[in-house]
């Protein structure tokens, strides 16, 4: 078992700044769980509380049914994982490895195992000999998740640890601890600020904003799901659009109004008819950029609705699709096209919307009123 739960955890700087707010949060056993969140948000502070490595103001934190406020960071039996690596450089690869067995006063016959083979696990056997300085990113990379392995801890934490790694060396390295996660079955707690990351290695994200948790969902339920504007916005790319809209009821149908436009909404969109205390009200429409397209599309033709829009430029992307930025009335709103199309800056075009994809949100509290 290597369970993790926290319970309306708190910390507070100098009785006044909240940096982590009534976080609450219960990590499975074997999950791979992300922090999520822009800079600041507090998601390294929760990974530290949970290695001790700062102090909980107020709240429970328990691995393994065992409270752990007081333990020490050694009593935990976690290792955390760091983004500058923090390799000894006078010593072997090896030896960096063995350091903490040896400090626990493992044998030499127990340090030889386990380094061989969380070495091997890693491929990186060929380099234990070998200086820190003669690797490279990436190796050093694999040598700080390998000592972290030898210690068989029940939980990996892990600190940003590919931010200082480029585009192609985090794809390899993303990889890495995927297959070491797997391999382990153990549970791991990671913190990024890149949602491309998150996404793509979590099997749950915790999305945070100034210290609270915002929503904690698997990628999937993030994207389709958002429970606020603030994920709905933060989960994306490029991120979902924001429109100030109208509700209007006409003849027991729902619709959008805005820019001079008005959106139909499909009948059974409106669930549980929670729009009925929303008519003439304003609201905020979301729309993801994907949902808004060029053509009418044959199988979607029941769920479709137009406005116009103009273009006010074009992007080509490494994916092989193209960015439409676009204006309607005072909005500026992003679609997502084939890159065959042919619009260009300056035309007015149709817009098609995808109104099974449209979100609705509360223009006050920010909270999803329809996904």
């Amino acid at each position: 078992m290597s369970k993790v739960i926290l319970k309306s955890v708190y910390k507070i700087y100098d009785d006044t700044v909240n940096a982590v707010q009534n976080f609450n949060l219960e990590v499975k056993d074997n999950e791979f769980i992300v922090l999520l969140g822009p800079s600041g948000c507090g998601k390294s502070t929760v990974l530290r509380m949970i290695a001790g490595l700062e102090e909980i103001s107020s709240g429970k934190l328990y691995i393994d049914d065992k409270l752990c406020n007081d333990l020490d960071p050694k009593d935990r039996d976690i290792a955390m994982v760091f983004q500058n690596y923090a390799l000894y450089p006078h010593m072997t690869i090896y030896d960096n490895m063995a350091f903490g067995l040896k400090l626990r006063k493992l044998s030499k016959d127990e340090i030889d195992d386990r380094v061989y083979k969380t070495a091997e696990i890693l491929g990186i056997s060929n380099l234990l000999d070998k200086n820190p300085k003669s690797l490279s990113i990436i190796q050093r990379q694999l040598v700080a998740l390998g000592r972290a392995v030898v210690r068989n801890p029940k939980v990996f934490l892990l600190d940003d640890p590919l931010a200082n790694l480029d585009s192609n060396l985090k794809s390899q390295m993303r990889a890495e601890i995927i297959r070491l996660h797997k391999n382990l079955n153990t549970t791991f707690i990671y913190v990024s600020h890149d949602q491309d990351e998150a996404t793509q290695m979590g099997n749950r994200i915790v999305v945070m904003k100034d210290g609270i948790i915002k929503q904690v969902d698997t990628p999937q339920n993030l994207y389709e799901n958002p429970c606020n504007d603030f994920v709905a916005g933060f989960i994306g790319t490029p991120s979902m659009n924001f429109i100030d809209a109208t509700i209007i009821k006409e003849n027991n149908k729902y619709s959008l109004s805005f820019a001079d436009y008005k959106v139909s909404l499909p009948q059974g969109k409106n669930k549980d008819n929670v729009l009925e205390s929303y008519i003439d009200k304003e609201i905020i429409l979301g729309i993801r950029p994907e949902a808004l397209q060029v053509n009418e599309s044959a199988d979607l033709k029941q769920s479709l609705d137009k406005f116009k829009a103009e273009v006010e430029s074009t992007e080509l992307t490494a994916d092989n699709d193209t960015y439409l930025y676009l204006s309607v009335g005072k909005n500026s709103i992003i679609s997502k096209v084939k890159s065959n199309t042919k619009v260009k800056s300056g035309n007015i075009i149709d817009i098609y919307i995808d109104t099974t994809k449209i979100h609705i949100f509360d223009k006050d509290t920010g909270k999803a009123i329809l996904n």
